[in-house]
Parts: structure tokens; sequence; C-alpha cells
């Protein structure tokens, strides 16, 4: 028996959420957390989810607008990548100080200050990295890039994203064409990888469902354009783009970057942040609590980029992924800072590092610090704690409980994803 389609229903939205959903109400007293839609829109939604309590969806036809609803750039695949880009910029400048405030509210925690989301105002082409997913049009015979829709297993194909750097998606559409002319369906393919570095030079992996994957001609390679490029065989029961293996290689895939003027080489595959510039201000405005005279402490370091650029010639990173701390490392030696140390551990297993002399940076994940880090700061109550969230709701939660301790000397927010509902919040805590 086929299984039933949801229904499309008729709201009214009420307001964002933190997940970047806006919310209604809907006749059967289920809320609803509705994609594409803002705030005081009579809509209908397609739902794609429905639960005891709650449903998910997201919207095919505004009835009422809203006065600050603008046109979406990526008309049909926004609501994938960047659902935010129906909403005036300023409008969602406003709702992510909101969502902030909301977040610490929830814990029932004051920020002292009214909060600022910093912002390059650079709403397009700021991402230095893209993954596409493929689509085979089986009436055309034809494979294009493609991104998932939300809430489903569907695809949409695409010509790149408003978001990418230029150069991102100039060479998606080359190598797009170069498998088109090798013949290769989507049935075989699993997802590109694009990166970009600031000065344009692009590193791109292929990841393939099957091991015995055509090579291709390094003529034809060449004409991509690109610094460096792979071919991955991923373990097609996985639905991430995991390395089982890697097929074929051509160039260099290190890229290089500046941060503050200090240089850093990472992976094409490696963590690096998205936006640059505005990740930039964020390390200047951190670097103002950095007390140099003392030894500082990167937790969840990444690549190394926090430490390597603000902290003090004393220097202890800490990082849970060995290809990250690889690269690391790499950077330390290339940098010649005798005095860095990188460990390769889950920050929960590195506890003896925090110290009380020490200046401790923590950049977590979205599930935030974990609670044998947050006694162990307790313990050791080191003078200042700079802490740069992903996720002000988790934030809050660890500052809640920080704040027998400790204070709020200064936050501000930053909008390194800009249409989207992405946040990132910096706190500085100082010992009471």
């Amino acid at each position: 028996m086929s299984k039933r389609p949801f229904p499309v229903v008729l709201v009214t939205l009420q307001k964002i959420v933190g997940g970047g959903q806006t919310l209604a109400t809907m006749d059967d007293g289920r809320k609803l957390f509705v994609w594409g839609g803002l705030p005081t829109e009579e809509v209908e939604v397609q739902l794609f989810r429905k639960k005891n309590s709650f449903a998910e969806g997201y919207v095919i036809n505004v009835l009422k607008p809203a006065k600050d609803r603008i046109e979406a750039l990526d008309q049909d695949s926004y609501i994938s990548t960047s659902p935010w880009q129906i909403m005036a910029f300023a409008s969602e400048q406003r709702h992510k100080a909101e969502l902030i405030k909301e977040a610490f509210d929830l814990h029932h925690f004051k920020l002292p200050k009214k909060i600022e989301v910093y912002s390059d105002d650079h709403e397009y082409g700021y991402r230095n990295k893209m993954e596409f997913s493929w689509y085979w049009d089986k009436a055309a015979n034809q494979l294009d890039l493609a991104f998932y829709g939300r809430g489903t297993h569907s695809k949409i194909p695409v010509a790149g994203s408003h978001l990418a750097m230029e150069s991102i998606n100039k060479t998606a559409l080359a190598m797009r064409d170069l498998l088109r002319a090798h013949h290769a369906t989507g049935f075989s393919l699993k997802t590109l990888l694009v990166r970009a570095n600031q000065k344009g030079d692009v590193a791109m992996q292929l990841y393939v469902k099957s091991e015995s994957f055509k090579p291709f001609r390094e003529i034809d390679i060449a004409a991509l354009g690109v610094k460096g490029f792979e071919v991955i065989y991923s373990n097609p029961k996985s639905p991430a783009s995991v390395i089982t293996k890697r097929l074929q290689a051509w160039g260099s895939l290190s890229l290089t970057d500046t941060i503050n003027n200090v240089p850093f080489s990472y992976l094409a595959e490696s963590f690096f942040q998205i936006n640059l510039p505005v990740y930039e201000q964020a390390l200047m405005d951190m670097h103002k609590w950095v007390d140099p005279a003392k030894p500082t402490v990167d937790l969840y370091s990444g690549v190394g980029t926090i430490g390597l650029t603000i902290g003090a010639d004393d220097l202890t990173l800490v990082e849970i992924n060995e290809a990250a701390v690889c690269e690391m490392k790499a950077n330390i030696e290339r940098l010649k800072m005798k005095h860095a140390h990188a460990v390769h551990a889950p920050s929960e297993k590195a506890l003896d590092f925090i110290s009380g002399n020490a200046t401790i940076i923590v950049d977590p994940p979205r599930a935030g610090l974990d609670k044998s880090v947050i006694n162990r700061l307790i313990e050791a109550a080191p003078a200042r704690i700079i802490y740069l969230s992903c996720n002000p709701v988790t934030q809050a939660r660890d500052i809640a409980l920080l704040a027998e301790s400790y204070s709020i000397t200064s936050h501000r927010g930053y909008n390194f994803f800009p249409r989207t509902p992405h946040i990132e919040h910096l706190v500085v805590l100082d010992l009471t």
C-alpha cells in the first residue's frame, strides 16, 4: 500500500524560533515549524513531518506577505541552503540578535548590554566551501549538481549557489560538464566538495560509490582550472562523505590563507572557517582579552586558527580530530612557534591542561561544553574564559553553570553565515 502524502495546511505565522523556522499553530492545536515563511504572513505550507505534538513543513504559497519579504536569489533551492534569503538583511540582523537574547532568557540569564551582531554586509558570495550532491534527469539522461530538499530525500538540480564564491560555482560546473562527457550517472556519484581560498585557488574532491570508477585523463583535470583534485571512494552505506579510499589524485589538495596576517595551510576536507573576513573581526575582538603574560589554552582548536593568531607565546592547543592536529602541527612548525604545543585529545580528556594561571579559549561544537570541562573550569578557576559559540542556546546553558564563579565582561554576536539562521556569539567571562 502506498504511503499517504502529507497534507497542505493554511496558517498564519507568528515568530521565528531558535532553529530558524517560523512558528505557527495548526487547527488541531499542534505547533508547526515552517521553513520559507516570515512572522505575520498567511501562507500555505506543505507538511513533511507530523508528530503527536508538532509538525514541520515549508511554504509553497504566500497569501499575505510580510513587509520585509524580498525575492530569494536561489529560487529553487534557498530553503535547502539558506532559508533566510526571503527577508531584508536588516531584519535578519535583528532576528539574530533576538535569538541570542532568547537563548539566554531560556536559561534565566540576562546579558549585561545590548546585543550587537557584527556583519561585514556581504550577504552573498562569502562561502569558501560547498558540498554538492548529484541529480540525474531520467527524461533528459543528464547529470546536474544538486542539493537535497529540506526535510526530504528528494534532490533539487542547481547550477551553483549565490552563497558560494564565484570560483567555486565555476569549477563545480566545469566538473559537472566533465562528468557528462565522462558518461557518469548520478547513481555512481556521491558528492562533490569544492573549496577555495581568498585568492580564488580551488581544491576539489569527487566522492564516488565504486572503487572501480573510471579515472580521468590528466589533460581533462587540468582543464577544470583547479589547484588540486581527488577522486575518493566513499562507502555508500554511510550517508556522509567519508574517505574510504583515495582513487586518483592530481596537483595539491592543500590550500593557504592568511588570517590577520598569520598564514595557514589546510586540506580541502579539513575544518576551516567558511567566512574569513567576519572571522577575522571576531579574532580581533577576542585578542583584546588575551593576556600575553599568561599561558593560553585553546580547546576545540581545529587547525589552530584561534590560538595561533591571538594566543600568548606559551600556547597549548587541544583537538580531537587527527587530520586537524596534523595540519595544526604543520602550521606551528611553519610559523616557528617554539612554545606552542598541539595535543591530540578530546577536550574532556585533556582537563589537566586547564589551569588557574592560563587564559582559556573554548570554541566547542554545537553541543557545547562537556560537563566535565565546565566542572574543571570551576575547579581550576582561571581568571578569564573566552567562549566563542556556534550555538547560543548551549552557550547560555554552559554560562549559567559557570555563573556561580564568573560574570560576563563582554559579548558580541557575529553573522558568519548570512541568509541562514546560524549565529556565532562571543562571551568573555571573568572570575568574580
